[in-house]
């Protein structure tokens, strides 16, 4: 396929979108791949990673990049995020999702829409809905070491193959959060060696899962991610609107529509790449 111009940064972009995902508490790495339409390719390239190395390799590579500088550059600044302006920030991802969610529903009916299908969706946005309201805190904290680093490594796996699944959540639940985001802060070998170790094992595990039920019932799968999405995209909407004045809300207005536009820009974008 011929390639576009910005196509490089285009892909480095949802990259860093994406890191962000695996960073930031209530986004979830999966599902923005899944509305920047990225997931399929990503699940078949960990289940096959072989097979079109090179293709999938050149490809992917900005995306990597990107992600790594989302997660590097966010590290730095998760004070100020989970500070007393997150409620402030989070509109923006909101409204990226938002901005992808026209795209990901006709990417969920390429091949095929059934009654079915509406209900596998319905009920994966129930089930979701539920077990992010009640699910997550029933994990307790633990102690940090290799194997808790190993654990966090496998929950961040868990939140690229399974769209909608934040394992920020449970990190800070688990009372790691913070000291991994210390340890890419620094770059301390402890800590990242671990979570490698733990991201690697769960998606050897379960991206050849994945990538065989896409193959065997992919309208089903993909509407299950679409009701998945919506559930973790209203379990980020920001309720506490304490001590906010008209300022706060201007700027939360703003990015909402900035990340609305933005998630609409590249959703389109994507189409017409495909496209041609």
């Amino acid at each position: 396929m011929r390639k576009q111009p910005g196509d490089w940064i285009f892909r480095a972009v949802k990259g860093a979108l994406i890191g962000s995902g695996f960073i930031l508490p209530g986004i979830s790495g999966g599902a923005l791949a899944a509305v920047f339409g990225l997931y399929e390719r990503i699940i078949t390239f960990l289940a096959n990673p072989f097979k079109r190395f090179k293709e999938n390799v050149l490809y992917f590579m900005p995306v990597g990049i990107g992600a790594l500088l989302g997660i590097f550059l966010l590290s730095f600044a998760i004070s100020f995020v989970l500070g007393e302006h997150e409620s402030v920030a989070l509109w923006f991802f909101v409204g990226a999702i938002v901005g992808t969610l026209p795209s990901l529903w006709r990417d969920a009916a390429k091949e095929g829409r059934t009654p079915v299908d509406a209900v596998i969706m319905v009920v994966a946005f129930a089930a979701m809905l539920a077990f992010l309201l009640f699910g997550a805190p029933l994990f307790s904290k633990i102690e940090a070491s290799f194997g808790a680093w190993v654990l966090a490594g496998a929950l961040i796996g868990l939140g690229l193959i399974v769209p909608g699944l934040s394992p920020s959540n449970f990190l800070i639940y688990l009372g790691l959060y913070k000291g991994m985001s210390d340890g890419i802060k620094h770059g301390d070998l402890s800590v990242l060696v671990p979570i490698l170790i733990g991201l690697v094992l769960i998606i050897a595990l379960l991206s050849k899962f994945m990538a065989y039920i896409f193959k065997i019932a992919y309208a089903k799968l993909f509407h299950a991610i679409f009701g998945i999405v919506l559930a973790s995209t209203v379990m980020i909407v920001p309720t506490d609107f304490k001590d906010f004045t008209i300022i706060h809300i201007t700027i939360s207005v703003v990015l909402l529509a900035l990340g609305t536009w933005l998630g609409w820009w590249m959703s389109r974008l994507e189409d017409k790449m495909n496209t041609k």
